[in-house]
Order: C-alpha cells, then sequence, then structure tokens
C-alpha cells in the first residue's frame, strides 16, 4: 500500500494517541474506579487523545478541518482545574512541553461541523469504546479522511486487540482477544488495508483479508457488548434467519471492523435501536473504509452506501452492516425481513 503524507501523518498520530491512552489506563483505572463506576479516566484519555492527533494534524496539515467528538467546553470550566491538570499532563507526557492553553486550544480544533460544501476533513473519535476502555477489554482510537463525501483514509488503533489472530478460513480466531502489543489497521481508498504493530515505528504492514465464508451458517457474526448501541434481540433473529448457531462475539468500539477486516468474523451487525436515532461520522469513518479495503463491504442495515455528506452524522442512513461481502445480500436480505 502506498504511504501517502496523509497516512503516513495518520499513522503516527494514532500510535501516538495510543500510548497516552495506555498509560492512562495503566494508571489511573484501577479496582477502586471500576467499583465506583468513575469516568475520570476515560475522559482524561479521551480528552488527552484528541488533543494529540489534532495538533499532530494541525501541524501537517493547517488547513484541515476536524470533527472530533469532543470540546474543551467542559475542561475551560474553574470547577475541572484538576481534570484539565491530569488531562495537560498526560498530552504533554507524549508530546513535550504545552501549556494548557496549548492543550485546549488542540482539542477545540476538533470542533469543525461539515456540511455537504466541505471538501475535505478529517473526523476522529479518540476513544470509541469507553466501557470497553474502562474495563480494559476493547476501545479504539479511529481516525479518517473524507473527500467529497467519501472516505479516502482510514485508521484504527485498537491497543487491546491481540496482534496474533486465528486463520480466516474456520473463523477460529479468539476474535476480541487481548494482547500486549495491539494492533494498528490503515487503510487507502482503492490500495488496500494493512495491519501493522501498535507500538512499533514502522510504515510497514501486513496486508489483511475478510474471510472466505460464503455460507451464512459458517459464518460468525460480532455486535456491541452494550445493549443500548444495537437491537441485540433483532440480532438473534437474524443470525437464526441465516442459520448461524454460534455465539455473536460481543466486543467495544470499530475494533469489530478490525474483526470482520482481517477474517476473524464475517458479519458486524450494528442495527437500530430506534427510528429516530443515527449513527455518528467518528463512529464508522475509519473502520468502515478498513473492512472495504480487506475486501468486505459495509451498508446501512438496508443496503445502502454510507452518507458522509450530512454533517456530523448519517442522516440518511440507518444501523449498519459491515460483511466479507460474500454474504452481504444475504445479510440485507435477513435483516430486511426481521426489522422490516
Amino acid at each position: 500500500m502506498q504511504i501517502t503524507h496523509e497516512l503516513k501523518t495518520a499513522i503516527a498520530a494514532v500510535r501516538l494517541a495510543s500510548t497516552v491512552t495506555q498509560a492512562v489506563q495503566q494508571h489511573l483505572v484501577t479496582a477502586d474506579t471500576l467499583e465506583k463506576k468513575d469516568r475520570s479516566p476515560v475522559t482524561v484519555a479521551d480528552y488527552a487523545s484528541q488533543a494529540v492527533i489534532c495538533k499532530a494534524l494541525a501541524d501537517a496539515f493547517p488547513d484541515d478541518p476536524i470533527v472530533g467528538e469532543e470540546d474543551a467546553k467542559e475542561l475551560r470550566e474553574p470547577g475541572n482545574a484538576g481534570l484539565l491538570d491530569s488531562v495537560v499532563s498526560h498530552a504533554t507526557k507524549a508530546l513535550g512541553s504545552a501549556t494548557k492553553h496549548d492543550v485546549l486550544d488542540w482539542i477545540d480544533h476538533g470542533g469543525a461541523v461539515p456540511d455537504g460544501h466541505t471538501q475535505r476533513y478529517w473526523t476522529l473519535d479518540p476513544i470509541d469504546g469507553t466501557k470497553g476502555f474502562l474495563r480494559a477489554e476493547q476501545y479504539a482510537i479511529a481516525l479518517a479522511l473524507i473527500e467529497d463525501g467519501r472516505v479516502v483514509l482510514g485508521v484504527l488503533g485498537c491497543p487491546n486487540l491481540h496482534a496474533d489472530h486465528g486463520g480466516r478460513s474456520g473463523e477460529s480466531g479468539a476474535a476480541g482477544s487481548l494482547g500486549e502489543s495491539g494492533v494498528l489497521m490503515a487503510a487507502l481508498l482503492g490500495r488496500g488495508a494493512v495491519s501493522l504493530p501498535l507500538n512499533t515505528a514502522t510504515d510497514e504492514g501486513s496486508p489483511v483479508r475478510v474471510s472466505a465464508v460464503d455460507d451464512t451458517s459458517k459464518a460468525r457474526f460480532c455486535e456491541s457488548v452494550e445493549s443500548g448501541h444495537s437491537n441485540q434481540s433483532d440480532s438473534a433473529r437474524v443470525a437464526d434467519a441465516l442459520g448461524i448457531t454460534a455465539e455473536p462475539v460481543r466486543m467495544d468500539s470499530q475494533a469489530k471492523y478490525a474483526a470482520v477486516a482481517r477474517g476473524e468474523a464475517s458479519i458486524y451487525l450494528r442495527l437500530p435501536t430506534s427510528s429516530e436515532y443515527r449513527e455518528k461520522i467518528w463512529d464508522h469513518a475509519g473502520g468502515s473504509i478498513v473492512v472495504q479495503e480487506a475486501g468486505g463491504t459495509v451498508t446501512d442495515a438496508f443496503g445502502k452506501p454510507l452518507d458522509f455528506t450530512h454533517g456530523r452524522k448519517l442522516e440518511h442512513n440507518r444501523g449498519v452492516i459491515a460483511t466479507n461481502g460474500l454474504i452481504h445480500d444475504q445479510v440485507v436480505k435477513a435483516v430486511g425481513e426481521v426489522i422490516g
């Protein structure tokens, strides 16, 4: 895969942000914070990750808007001085010296609001899978570049996804298993997708490819851990319609896209939980291009392409289906029969 200036910058930024989130998880997530359901560690990691990535993109591409999940309004409140100090501390460990104002400005640099006339912009989820992060399970740093409504580049940093996965033929690998090394996946439109070591400074990756499963009864699918993110009862009915008997692999974050891209699962279902809900663009841009460039197919729940031309949400789409491509039409048909 060709390493462009954009891709090289994105890989380096996501890799650096991953070291920040790993440090926060190691030092701030404890049994006590879990027991008290204290979300402050993930808040620190979220802001620090966005600061690191936004600085890298602003330095390299100062004219590019960035559509991030966070803004610094909460951090600027006097009552959150301690939280701000922690964010600055972790961000500057990765970046070197910086003032509080620098960090706040980098976070707010991710506050762009795209519209149908925005020709080129980045979209960022600094930590996708907050509950997975707090459980020390799966989460992802997801970054994508969108040009003229098309996702042209995507990078996923998955610090807890094991680099050593199972074979594609029988989908027997431990999808979602934890690993010390972590995985970074990168994709360029029309150039394929690769997997790289997360904590090694290299742009050289190994090509990834979706599974070759063409019989839905032999497929395995993955879905969100949190029932509020996807209608799991509908997913179970879809699995039954497709003849799938294996239990679903439940994973947090866009690590599910990584599992499909490298053949550990053939289906990712994120079915609508209500008629009003619309997906955020940063929850799917990076992962969708990784799956597509690995040979798979990604649409909404009704088979429509994901439309990134309507601001911060996929306003004209409902739900998401990602598959290895070979069984996509069958999955879409089954979903349609279940949810109408």
